[in-house]
């Protein structure tokens, strides 16, 4: 997979540009130092790439020995999504005798944001319909396709290319994200893709492109290489820490309800913070009534295989004996023997009681109140 250019209004951030203009010329100001997520997606998207291309009947390398996080794991998460874009290949074929698939195919919208420009994962046009497949590795941000700003431009630049050609009407768009279980699809009319572009999109990628607009902090801050050191950011954190003040048996319950609606994230700027801190401290910054101090280590081996020959030598066994966990030991069983041998002797306990918003799909669990209600 060839390496890929960067816009300064790209698709992947434009949840974030779009509701803070002015953080993409900002964020041009940092060096783009990437992560271990970032590595790990990127080779993720290799091997789905090439799996697609072979089943495709497209020629292709095999980029696995070049993986660095190659893993299981990752080896059934592209499976999978390689058999799930076949399956819609196959479903469009019912409609349609030979729908355009494209693999990894470079689209511009820059007639609507400047200089914009992205590479789909996948693009399937049968009957009318265009439909785009994005790919998502990661495993901490569940990612919702529905008005999904990202998947949305990459529809616009594939309607560039494409709607004068087969007169596309409706448009389709599918996150696959296999390690949180989620496959999700929006669909809209083209019609209503272009009143979005007139309306949100062309509008504010003009503000982004010039540096101008209102900063503002919200949930698609995350990947924004400013938000160690957002004003904005740090504003509307330290107004919500003003909480903190009174205990919680003094808040209002509308307060309470506010706080835990932003609480998270003020932890999580909280620690950016602190992180931000350190590592400007170990490039040379002094923090005025801080220092930079060696903190706790753990003692380990050097070299176990030494320490296992000399313990052995000495005549002792240097091994622990520990069962394998459940997981562990389904594979090691296979999944029918696991459960015929072991299904007896294994409870699951009731989890901890978490309390989450109203939008989180778990049933809600009985609290004291209402156990004494059911118990009269």
């Amino acid at each position: 997979m060839a390496t890929k250019a960067h816009a300064i209004l790209s698709a992947s951030s434009s949840d974030r540009w779009l509701h803070c203009p002015p953080s993409a010329r900002l964020c041009e100001t940092y060096e783009d130092k990437g992560s271990d997520y970032a590595a790990e997606g990127t080779d993720a998207h290799a091997l789905g790439e090439y799996k697609l291309k072979t089943a495709l009947g497209m020629p292709a390398d095999d980029p696995t020995d070049s993986l660095k996080w190659y893993s299981e794991e990752m080896e059934d998460c592209t499976s999978g999504y390689a058999e799930y874009v076949l399956e819609q290949v196959e479903a469009a074929k019912e409609t349609c005798a030979d729908p355009v698939v494209l693999i990894e195919q470079r689209v511009d919208f820059s007639r609507w944001v400047e200089q914009g420009f992205g590479t789909t994962d996948c693009i399937i046009i049968a009957d009318g319909t265009l439909r785009v497949i994005d790919y998502k590795h990661g495993l901490g941000v569940l990612v919702s396709a529905e008005e999904n700003p990202q998947m949305q431009c990459y529809a616009l630049g594939a309607l560039e290319l494409f709607d004068d050609i087969y007169d596309i009407d409706q448009v389709s768009m599918t996150i696959y994200q296999p390690r949180r279980q989620n496959v999700n699809t929006y669909e809209i009319s083209k019609d209503d893709l272009y009143r979005w572009v007139d309306e949100v999109l062309k509008p504010t990628a003009d503000l982004a492109f010039a540096g101008d607009g209102n900063f503002l902090c919200g949930e698609w801050y995350g990947f924004c290489k400013a938000k160690n050191e957002c004003r904005a950011r740090a504003e509307a954190n330290l107004n919500l820490a003003q909480h903190d003040f009174k205990l919680p048996p003094l808040l209002e319950d509308s307060e309470i309800e506010y706080i835990l609606s932003r609480v998270d994230e003020l932890i999580a700027w909280a620690s950016d913070v602190k992180e931000y801190a350190l590592q400007q401290a170990i490039s040379g910054k002094e923090w005025h009534g801080w220092k930079l101090v060696e903190g706790r280590s753990n003692r380990k081996y050097v070299d176990e295989d030494a320490v296992i020959r000399a313990v052995t030598n000495a005549g002792f066994d240097p091994y622990e004996k520990k069962l394998l966990g459940i997981t562990a030991m389904q594979k090691l069983l296979g999944k029918s023997r696991f459960d015929e041998l072991l299904t007896a002797f294994i409870e699951k306990p009731q989890g901890k009681p978490t309390l989450v918003p109203e939008s989180d799909k778990r049933p809600a669990m009985n609290n004291a109140k209402t156990d004494f209600m059911e118990e009269n």
